[in-house]
């Protein structure tokens, strides 16, 4: 039997990009709730205050735009608010793909698109972020959605992500990770790579601090294995 999160257990699902970007990340944000802001946050936070306004949408020929529409998915024990939908008008039904909508004539297909400031990252961050989109979206209207977009704002393009199984496995395995660190509510210790100096936390998470710790405490208990063993 499949398992439904109450809503006394929902997460921002915003927060499984700081997830597939580092795990002690997430948990300083959405556990200790530290939070510091880089050049790149604080302009893509700006960028979104201007494009998330919930009664602005628009149409364009078969294309309905509807922004800042806010997404729930109880298999995943997330929330949060799509950046925008499209739907696409189709003269027939697909079944399980397309949906009715009010005062419009046709069906209409589902796609999930999310703004982004920079560029294409070279981790999956963003596709995983935009496949819980899908996910809750999928839930909430009743059909299948096999792909979205991602739109970076500083090339003017977008790039087409097809919600395959693998990806939809990795948000499943992200989702059940932040659930189990906010329920044990313990933040991982810092392991260091060059995603590091990409990290708006950095100087609060002090990987170098933390490691050179971890590693004295290691040493320490080394030593006294070796005077116990020698005595």
């Amino acid at each position: 039997m499949e398992k439904y999160y109450s809503d006394d257990d929902f997460l921002l699902l915003s927060g499984i990009q700081h997830m597939a970007f580092c795990e002690r990340q997430w948990a300083l944000i959405h556990i200790e709730q530290a939070w510091a802001e880089n050049v790149l946050t604080v302009d893509g936070k700006h960028f979104h205050e201007r494009t998330d306004d919930p009664f602005e949408d628009e149409t364009r020929k078969d294309i309905r735009i509807v922004r800042a529409v806010p997404i729930i998915s109880k298999k995943l024990g997330l929330r949060g608010v799509a950046d925008v939908v499209e739907f696409q008008r189709t003269e027939e039904e697909i079944n399980g793909v397309t949906i009715r909508m009010k005062n419009r004539k046709g069906w209409w297909r589902p796609y999930p698109v999310e703004y982004k400031r920079g560029r294409p990252k070279r981790d999956d961050r963003d596709a995983v972020q935009l496949c819980a989109q899908a996910i809750a979206l999928e839930e909430m209207l009743n059909v299948k959605i096999d792909s979205g977009f991602l739109y970076y704002v500083q090339l003017r393009r977008r790039e087409y992500i097809a919600f395959n199984k693998m990806l939809r496995d990795r948000v499943e395995d992200l989702s059940k990770k932040m659930h189990q660190l906010m329920a044990c509510g313990k933040t991982p210790k810092a392991v260091k790579g060059k995603h590091c100096s990409l990290c708006s936390l950095k100087e609060i998470c002090q990987p170098e601090l933390t490691i050179r710790h971890r590693s004295v405490e290691k040493y320490l208990a080394l030593m006294v294995d070796s005077e116990v063993k020698d005595y």
